[in-house]
């Protein structure tokens, strides 16, 4: 069997624990971010939706809703768990405190 190489004629199989970096094209407006400090998730047999919300005094708004396939829900699940570690590990437990009784659950 042949081996495969990149471009730059590295071994494929040299390369498959090295994180992938892919060129992501955005407009600025994106790039900015959004706030929220809620999150919503709700899910159907196919997909899993994600409102994330700016909880204030006027009550909640949408700032962006995600909508993911269930393996791809797994998918980041597992990344966020795996960075939540790697976070803790570097800069202590996140202690949780009791959201107030205005925030939507």
């Amino acid at each position: 069997m042949g081996k495969s190489f990149t471009q730059k004629g590295e071994k494929m199989e040299d390369l498959k624990n090295e994180p992938q970096q892919l060129p992501i094209n955005t407009v600025d407006e994106m790039s900015r971010g959004r706030f929220s400090n809620t999150m919503l998730v709700t899910h159907g047999p196919e997909e899993f939706i994600m409102d994330f919300l700016l909880q204030s005094p006027n009550g909640p708004h949408l700032v962006s809703r995600v909508i993911v396939t269930p393996g791809h829900m797994k998918r980041i699940v597992r990344a966020l768990q795996e960075n939540l570690e790697k976070y803790e590990s570097r800069f202590g437990e996140i202690r949780l405190v009791e959201p107030p009784s205005t925030v939507v659950q």
